[in-house]
């Protein structure tokens, strides 16, 4: 496919900073204290890009916040200077979000990981943007609680992270993504601003502004404070594991389930390909001759599992299922769930690099949309491994390369670009949980007309008059076309 211009953000006007002066740097090192920010290019290394490393360009200077009035004084010394700024956490997003595109200030957040209250009556907890998201599970699990949105990258993403890109996860499919459980806000507004939105209760008046920061990619401000639910254990947990000859197979039983009118708390596919790949790493007994495996999992109140547990397993068999299988055990349930979690990791047995993409389908056309990923992928001379929640039609097609190769990283882009092409024209999304970041910027007027467009930029003003707070992420802005892969390294979009 030809690839041809694109809309460049609006604050493509910024001029890139790469190098502070030596007074500005002082500056930073009073507001945070001299160990506190990075300047040397041999330390900025490790943020010139987020998971998405096919784009790389390094900040001015890396600052470590420590509290909300740290924060603040960044962000006010930042507009002081005309200097662009973004916010990053773990650095695990993959839409190219916590890219230092303009360069200039990456606030770090890692170091804001406190747990600042649990109120287990109301089902609340506070937290700061650093704690990383596992760990609040963790501190809560004595009491019989949990805090649902589980990104696979749960074990090192951010709780921040996951309120910037609206994360979801695997347990999507019944508890929803991660504006679902936010509840209250405290942010940094571009201008330097201190606000609390929202609260600890699930009904406030007013016009929903948390719903509207929650998966603004930092475009809109800085959280600082995090107010979200948290949920009670369920009383009984049944993991299933469903092999199929076929990935159609699978998908066909996907949307069977959902059709029957049930909801399982999770319904994963993981194709042959990378069955195999998570088998050799991990030896937990998943089927090596399997074309895809379904991990479904039911929760709630036990009455009634087994039933629903029957129901799936005929519906498995009646796509050819070569078998299903309950977790008998705590720790078979715990191998089945680090094979999907782990799956990411093993690609890494079988091919140097791999690319993921994030597009969303009706769950309708999963059968289809699976061949024609292939046929795609087959006509670029790629591999792909398939790996996603298939209960929402959230796709993860990991394109298989070696970065080490140009060639092999154009057909990438370019056999990327035709499988988001294919999502959207079925009815679909460019994005279920990864964001529009950088990367896909290019392609939102495939979903979004002018008139639609001009209305985000036109609330993104309104935050961030400036365009100093995360410029040149998710909004395109029409008459200003360049070859932004040239510019900037990044691909470009029919």
């Amino acid at each position: 496919m030809e690839a041809t211009a694109i809309f460049m953000s609006e604050t493509a006007t910024i001029e890139p900073v790469r190098d502070l002066r030596a007074e500005q740097f002082e500056q930073l090192q009073q507001i945070v204290g001299d160990d506190n920010v990075l300047q040397r290019p041999s330390d900025l290394l490790t943020y010139d890009c987020d998971g998405t490393t096919l784009e790389k360009l390094p900040p001015a200077a890396v600052v470590f916040a420590h509290s909300t009035g740290e924060v603040q004084r960044i962000v006010t010394w930042c507009n002081e200077n005309a200097l662009p700024y973004c916010a990053r956490g773990a650095g695990t997003g993959l839409s190219g979000g916590a890219l230092a595109l303009h360069g200039g200030i990456i606030i770090e957040l890692s170091r804001m990981t406190q747990i600042l209250e649990v109120d287990f009556k109301s089902g609340i907890a506070v937290v700061e943007p650093g704690l990383v998201n596992l760990m609040l599970t963790r501190h809560i699990s004595k009491e019989g609680y949990y805090f649902a949105p589980d990104p696979s990258s749960q074990s090192a993403c951010t709780i921040g992270g996951n309120v910037a890109e609206n994360s979801g996860g695997p347990h999507t499919l019944k508890y929803g993504v991660t504006t679902n459980h936010v509840l209250g806000l405290e942010v940094v507004m571009p201008d330097g601003e201190v606000v609390n939105i929202g609260g600890d209760v699930r009904h406030n008046p007013g016009y929903d502004l948390t719903g509207l920061l929650v998966g603004s990619e930092g475009t809109f401000g800085i959280a600082t404070k995090i107010t979200v639910r948290i949920l009670r254990n369920p009383q009984s947990t049944k993991t299933l594991l469903a092999s199929f000859t076929t990935i159609r197979d699978a998908s066909q039983a996907v949307s069977d389930i959902t059709a029957a009118g049930m909801i399982p708390a999770a319904l994963e596919l993981i194709d042959g390909f990378l069955c195999n790949a998570i088998e050799n790493h991990l030896k937990i007994g998943l089927p090596k001759d399997a074309g895809a495996v379904l991990l479904i999992e039911l929760d709630g109140v036990s009455a009634g599992q087994d039933d629903l547990a029957d129901r799936i397993t005929e519906i498995g068999n009646r796509n050819n299922a070569m078998f299903v299988r309950i977790a008998t055990n705590d720790e078979e349930r715990a191998d089945l769930w680090r094979a999907r979690k782990g799956a990411f990791g093993a690609v890494g047995l079988v091919s140097p690099s791999y690319y993921t993409h994030d597009g969303v389908i009706p769950r309708s056309k999963l059968p289809e949309v699976l061949e024609r990923i292939d046929e795609i992928v087959k006509r670029y001379e790629l591999r792909v491994a398939n790996v996603f929640h298939a209960g929402d039609g959230n796709l993860h097609p990991l394109l298989l390369f070696d970065d080490r190769d140009p060639v092999q990283i154009e057909r990438v882009h370019q056999a990327g670009e035709e499988i988001l092409r294919v999502c959207v024209d079925v009815g679909g999304s460019l994005t279920g949980e990864h964001g529009i970041g950088f990367e896909k910027i290019g392609a939102m007027n495939w979903l979004f007309d002018d008139v639609a467009l001009d209305l985000m930029r036109r609330v993104r003003e309104a935050f961030d008059p400036t365009g100093l707070c995360n410029p040149g992420k998710v909004v395109p802005t029409p008459g200003r076309c360049s070859d932004v892969r040239k510019t900037f390294g990044a691909k470009r979009y029919a």
